[in-house]
């Protein structure tokens, strides 16, 4: 059985997504050629081959155990995340969609997105993900000179992705392609005329993400030892206005912190968890939401990849974690999460979730600081200034 040739290559607008965001699927690939010194994700460098049919099987084990936890879903999207989803083969990606077509319906149209990597090799493979039903390429290019792309531990020169980002737009009608700012010694100027030559490349939709320091990383390591500096609060609140403005200027807004789109291309993948929507996660170390008869409930699965095999083929799943979320909880989660867009969040799905209403002198205080905005619909938003103080705004809001 094969789902391909029943999807289109744009996937369809959400019929009023912000309060029916829908059902998606994160399936996570884990493995990687070689670990980023930024990189916090659940990945891991192997040196013998994986063996690809028995972690099929193992994913086809979890989709029917989420299946009969949440049966009779009409699955919206399906990312393939990782780890480097490109070092799978395209019988593999294809083995998945065709689990999750037989576990649950998948929407005429569906967006599946597979992040990849731009070394050649991986490239061509691109073609092999299409006729598996992948219909959108999210390219982790994160920079556009080959300095700072070894600074970053990546694998592929400029050149490298220039072909890569040609290729995906000769067979994927929808490509985005990640960068990060941010980086140590880059100026404002710099940054800029990056900027420019990324829009350039661009299709329709672009990650921007400025780099911090993550726990538990080579950076982190090196920044504590006083051998990595990064750019200050004050230029890195520039770079951050710099990217809007360009972004803006460009026809790509932002409509996530750090995700910009032409009008009608956002990630649908991602709008589900932004607006609090229920997906299953699979693969090791992957996280899902999913709604039950008892309430919502958080679940996670075992992060390291043998283990997760272990236990998938020994108890059919490989959750550690599948708790009911309480009212509180579900609140807040909304609330860090809708508050990232651009459209902002219903204050009363806000309430329908966590059985209380939003502390109107908060809202008033905040919109009096011009953090947040309040239009006439309702919805509550974070403004242009509030955004790179998004944390601070979201807790003075849920306490």
């Amino acid at each position: 059985m094969t789902v391909a040739a029943n999807l289109s290559p744009h996937a369809p607008a959400a019929q009023d997504g912000a309060s029916d965001p829908g059902f998606a699927l994160y399936v996570h690939w884990p493995f990687c050629l070689a670990k980023c010194p930024y990189c916090d994700f659940n990945s891991h460098v192997r040196s013998t081959a994986i063996d690809e049919d028995r972690y099929v099987a193992a994913f086809r084990a979890e989709i029917r155990h989420r299946a009969e936890i949440a049966p009779g879903r009409i699955v919206r999207s399906i990312f393939f995340g990782g780890g480097t989803p490109s070092l799978m083969r395209p019988q593999t990606v294809q083995a998945i969609i065709d689990a999750i077509a037989e576990a649950w319906s998948v929407m005429p149209g569906a967006e599946i997105t597979l992040e990849a990597n731009p070394t050649s090799v991986e490239a061509g493979r691109f073609r092999g993900y299409r006729a598996a039903g992948v219909n959108r390429l999210s390219i982790g290019v994160q920079a556009l000179n080959d300095a700072d792309l070894k600074f970053l531990g990546r694998r592929h020169n400029v050149e490298e992705a220039l072909a890569a980002l040609k290729i995906a737009a000769s067979i994927f009608s929808r490509h985005s392609f990640d960068l990060i700012y941010a980086r140590p010694g880059q100026s404002l100027e710099a940054w800029r005329a990056e900027l420019a030559q990324a829009l350039d490349l661009a299709g329709e939709h672009l990650s921007l993400y400025q780099l911090t320091i993550e726990p538990d990383t080579m950076f982190e390591r090196l920044w504590k030892a006083g051998k990595l500096a990064v750019p200050d609060a004050d230029l890195g609140r520039e770079l951050f206005d710099a990217t809007q403005e360009i972004t803006q200027a460009h026809g790509m807004p932002a409509y996530e912190v750090s995700n910009h789109a032409r009008p009608g291309a956002e990630s649908q993948h991602n709008l589900v968890y932004w607006r609090y929507g229920e997906y299953a996660g699979i693969g090791p170390g992957a996280h899902g939401r999913l709604i039950t008869p008892a309430g919502r409930r958080a679940q996670s699965a075992e992060k390291h990849p043998e283990m997760w095999l272990t236990q998938v083929e020994s108890e059919g799943h490989g959750l550690i974690e599948n708790e009911l979320l309480t009212a509180e909880e579900q609140g807040d989660e909304f609330l860090l999460m809708g508050l990232r867009l651009t459209e902002g969040i219903d204050p009363e799905r806000f309430k329908a979730l966590s059985g209380r209403t939003l502390d109107e002198r908060q809202i008033s205080t905040l919109t009096a600081d011009g953090f947040l905005v309040a239009d006439e619909a309702g919805r509550v938003r974070v403004t242009p200034l509030g955004f790179p103080l998004l944390d601070s705004v979201v807790a003075d809001l849920a306490a």
